[in-house]
C-alpha cells in the first residue's frame, strides 16, 4: 500500500491502493488501518483543489486541514501517484 508519505498528516496516513490506480490520482486519508473502510477519499485536480468522495471517520475540520495539505503538496505527491499508475489529475 504505497503512502504519500511516512508519517501522519494532522493525525492521518496519506495513501492509495495498488488496485485503484486505475483511477484518476486521488488520496485516501486514515488514522489507523490503510484500508477503505473509514477513510476519507479526496480526487485531486490538476491545480491542486480536490473533491471529497468519501468523508469516512473524519470531520469537517479535518477535512479542510488535509485539502489544504494536498493543496500545498500535490505536485510531489503526484511524482509517487506517478509511479503506479499512468491515470492523470481529476477531470482532465
Amino acid at each position: 500500500m504505497p503512502k504519500y508519505y511516512n508519517y501522519k498528516i494532522y493525525g492521518y496516513y496519506l495513501y492509495f491502493t495498488s488496485h485503484c490506480i486505475v483511477e484518476a490520482m486521488h488520496v485516501h486519508a486514515s488514522d489507523k488501518r490503510l484500508t477503505e473502510g473509514g477513510s476519507a477519499k479526496f480526487f485531486v485536480k490538476s491545480d491542486g483543489d480536490t473533491t471529497v468522495i468519501e468523508q469516512g471517520n473524519l470531520n469537517e475540520r479535518e477535512l479542510r486541514k488535509i485539502q489544504a495539505f494536498i493543496k500545498e503538496n500535490y505536485k510531489e505527491m503526484y511524482l509517487t501517484w506517478a509511479e503506479y499508475s499512468d491515470n492523470g489529475f481529476y477531470n482532465n
